[in-house]
């Protein structure tokens, strides 16, 4: 079978692994002169099983409103007049109950378990090396209210079979020696013991090396603009080169996914949610952290990557704008300076910023469409290196006819059926 994806993002490159190593002929078509060039350039770095909490929660709705009008709040939505935008935001809201909050963790953990089990299955059998480390993830509070929230999801994700335990203080400092120095009034936390840290770039680049070793085919400095159609199938991709035909075709082009496929009828309730970076040179090794660390009231995670600190989190909706607003990207660095005394110099840090693609109850959309040849694996949010893996090998799963290992319900665009979304035209 001849599949073409559409982006060579880290799920594109997952996608395309899959189905080589199945023996389909693959195609990966990007916009950009390498794989991994956007939103999987410079990530947060943590393969976080536990963290599978969704953004629409009540407890989140209460802090957006308390965040209005700061410049740096965690999250921060810049008005604009774009129809999509708001219909992306009835959606959310729509998500913010305890009980949807609940469904839509356990439907996230399904894919975040799998996929660390096939991501732990390609490292060992490629002997990848990706500043990779398998010490944890230590989840950090400060205020007693928010910790006390942190337990109940904790309990929740605990059952579900993500170890998730809560630690006093002093069990943070022993887990993470680097904390003794921290100018910050740490309560306690949780650690996850199973989480890991990477560099999801390098491990991008490794797996598609992979994957052109497997006859793989990568067409670079190549757009895509759309497709040719026919009643129930695709018929070609139209792109700057010309048109390319498969038998299939899987759309993995993160926040610009929708972009190609609303104008054919298949409607992505998926908006970009530009996150941004910062990675800091590390000049004292023992100031640093050995695993990763994530700030739950601030919304930042902490990754060691080698000799590199990665600083990630912030969310802004404004839409397809990738500008780096210094004074947010400075603000992380201040906390990473306050949380980690002296672990680099902050005129070395580097800034950047990314968008993620984000659904309104924050499930990737994995699975077929209207169209017979037409399959979607987009919608990761921040999740993207946690799920890369496991999302590819579903996905090759469908394409195949097979039944998934993993229970697929509400995993597809057909979960927002009721809101209209999967419109032919």
């Amino acid at each position: 079978m001849r599949v073409l994806v559409l982006g060579a993002g880290l799920i594109g490159v997952a996608t395309a692994y899959y189905l080589a190593r199945r023996g389909h002929e693959v195609a990966v078509v990007d916009r950009r002169d390498a794989p991994a060039e956007e939103t999987s350039l410079a990530n947060g770095g943590q393969i976080s099983v536990s963290h599978t909490d969704p953004w629409p929660s009540p407890e989140n709705l209460r802090k957006v409103f308390g965040w209005i009008g700061r410049e740096d709040a965690p999250l921060l939505l810049r008005i604009k007049n774009d129809p999509k935008l708001w219909d992306w935001c009835a959606r959310f809201l729509w998500n913010c109950t305890s009980a949807r909050a609940k469904r839509n963790t356990e439907r996230m953990l399904r894919i975040a378990l799998h996929s660390l089990e096939k991501l732990t299955e390609v490292r060992r059998e490629y002997d990848l090396d990706f500043d990779h480390a398998a010490k944890g993830i230590l989840h950090l509070f400060r205020d007693p209210k928010a910790f006390r929230f942190g337990a109940t999801q904790a309990e929740l994700v605990s059952g579900l079979g993500c170890s998730r335990n809560a630690v006093e203080r002093e069990d943070c400092l022993r887990i993470e020696p680097a904390l003794t120095d921290t100018q910050e009034p740490i309560i306690g936390g949780f650690h996850c013991p199973d989480d890991e840290t990477g560099d999801a770039h390098t491990f991008s680049l490794a797996l598609s090396e992979i994957c052109r070793s497997m006859g793989v085919e990568f067409r670079l400095d190549t757009s895509v603009a759309g497709f040719a159609t026919a009643e129930d199938s695709i018929l070609g991709v139209e792109t700057t080169v010309g048109t390319m035909r498969a038998d299939v075709y899987v759309v993995a082009m993160g926040s610009y996914s929708p972009l190609i496929t609303n104008p054919i009828g298949v409607w992505l309730p998926v908006y970009p949610a530009k996150g941004y970076s910062v990675t800091l040179p590390i000049t004292k090794p023992e100031k640093a952290p050995q695993g990763g660390i994530i700030d739950d009231e601030r919304k930042l995670v902490y990754s060691r990557l080698g000799s590199r600190l990665r600083i990630a989190g912030m969310a802004e909706i404004a839409g397809y704008d990738t500008r780096i607003d210094e004074k947010r990207s400075r603000a992380m660095l201040d906390n990473a300076l306050s949380l980690f005394p002296g672990v680099g110099e902050p005129d070395k840090a580097e800034f950047w910023a990314g968008l993620r693609p984000q659904t309104p109850d924050s499930v990737p959309i994995i699975g077929p469409t209207g169209y017979g040849n037409l399959y979607l694996n987009t919608g990761h949010g921040t999740l993207g290196w946690t799920m890369a893996c496991g999302s590819g090998d579903l996905l090759a799963d469908l394409i195949e006819g097979r039944v998934p290992v993993v229970d697929m319900d509400g995993l597809g665009v057909d979960r927002f059926r009721n809101w209209n979304v999967l419109r032919r035209n």
